[in-house]
């Protein structure tokens, strides 16, 4: 069984991706600020995260960059999924070393869930 890490504050949002994710068949964590997202990743060490880029304590780009740095963690994927949508934000989020963005008002949860589980079972 995979583990997911969401790392995401606005919390009617990590209940429903916990809601979605419950029948992945995957473990699904999370964090509700950076700093315990580091925390969580490495104690958890998950098979993918998910991070939210406007996060308090340290946001997610600080957090990539961490985990990025880090040679025992920077082969876990990130997909970053945030409410910003310039091209600068998504250019330095891959620059950064993420998979995937994904702008949380133009995707479904549901189509998030299938790409995360698409992902891991490749």
């Amino acid at each position: 069984m995979s583990k997911i890490l969401l790392i995401e504050d606005d919390l009617p949002l990590l209940r429903m991706y916990q809601v979605a994710f419950k029948d992945s068949g995957h473990e699904f964590m999370y964090a509700v600020d950076g700093q315990e997202g580091l925390s969580k990743i490495r104690e958890e060490k998950p098979d993918l995260i998910l991070l939210d880029l406007v996060l308090p304590k340290k946001d997610g780009f600080e957090v990539l960059k961490a985990l990025k740095s880090d040679s025992l963690l920077k082969e876990i994927p990130v997909i970053c999924l945030s409410v910003l949508h310039q091209d600068e934000d998504i250019k330095k989020c891959k620059d950064l070393g993420a998979v995937d963005y994904y702008v949380k008002t133009d995707i479904l949860p549901e189509v998030v869930v299938s790409r995360v589980v698409a992902r891991l079972a490749s």
